[in-house]
């Protein structure tokens, strides 16, 4: 089904500036006090998750793992009936770890199997420097590709757009304190990937009916962008939302290990949606009509 989306979505778009803005800023002051809540993937300390045979409380197993005091903080949580994790901020030596594993199944539940995952903290460093790295060299390779294919307006533009979707992703997962693995990283890629997907579709179409149409001022050039931006907007929408209910019943009905795999790219899919139409796209018209006009070369008289 087609609609028609006759919209003035420039000057729509100062109302999404807005709010980004505001969840920008609200991201930067809670990663400069809170930073992101890491898993044992990017932070030094050992992970031990339980299968359980029968269903635990957080109450019940505190107590049991305090008396073993192995002298940090252990962070418990259940992922379901049948699963608990325990976290511990050093690195459990085997003697630890298996004081640990007969303490549990004596005291709480002895048919109780374990899964201990270990990271130092060299390790934890390298996998958080990689993450940053592949973001920016990801962005560096859209923005040669992009000024290539089209110009450096629209490079520019389509990279503010995809680190605005990230950074967004990633204030929520910091304002929230929702935890940060490596598919969370997996995830803030993959949603570049869209991001870029739906702004180069829409450029696309800009470049398209910039070459056919009369352009004599800036109000005809934002009359180009919101023409192309209908013109686009069901396929972009319907991408989307297909993308967007498979990452849906990944979270509902999906396991432990990919719940915020889904919930990073539903919130990455929303933000998305909406940044090639209201910040890429206006952001592209305001460096067009920064633009100096072509000096006109005078004409040649006969004599």
């Amino acid at each position: 089904m087609r609609f028609n989306w006759n919209y003035d979505f420039v000057k729509l778009s100062k109302y999404f500036y807005t709010f980004s803005i505001v969840v920008t800023i609200a991201g930067i002051i809670s990663l400069a006090v809170f930073g992101l809540n890491y898993s044992v993937d990017f932070r030094s300390g050992s992970n031990v998750d339980i299968t359980l045979t029968k269903p635990l409380t957080e109450q019940q197993v505190k107590p049991v793992i305090d008396k073993l005091d192995f002298g940090d903080a252990a962070d418990i949580s259940n992922g379901s009936a049948e699963r608990m994790s325990i976290r511990f901020e050093n690195v459990l030596t085997d003697t630890q770890e298996n004081q640990l594993k007969q303490t549990f199944t004596k005291e709480l539940d002895s048919g109780a199997s374990f899964e201990v995952n270990t990271v130092d903290p060299t390790i934890a460093k390298e996998l958080e420097r990689n993450a940053i790295y592949a973001v920016l060299l990801a962005s560096l390779g859209i923005i040669i590709y992009v000024t290539i294919r089209f110009e450096w307006r629209f490079a520019v533009a389509s990279v503010v757009a995809l680190l605005h979707d990230a950074f967004l992703v990633i204030s929520i997962f910091s304002i929230f304190r929702l935890e940060v693995d490596l598919t969370f990283i997996t995830a803030v890629l993959t949603i570049i990937g869209y991001s870029l997907n739906d702004t180069i579709v829409i450029f696309d179409r800009i470049r398209e009916n910039m070459r056919f149409a009369k352009q004599k001022n800036r109000g005809d050039v934002a009359t180009i962008v919101n023409k192309s931006i209908s013109q686009t907007m069901t396929r972009s929408l319907n991408t989307v939302l297909t993308v967007f209910i498979a990452c849906l019943f990944l979270f509902i009905l999906g396991s432990e290990s990919i719940r915020m795999f889904s919930l990073a790219m539903m919130i990455g899919l929303a933000f998305g949606a909406y940044s090639s139409i209201f910040i890429a796209s206006p952001l592209w018209l305001v460096l067009k009509n920064k633009q100096k006009p072509k000096a006109k070369t005078p004409s040649k008289t006969t004599a």
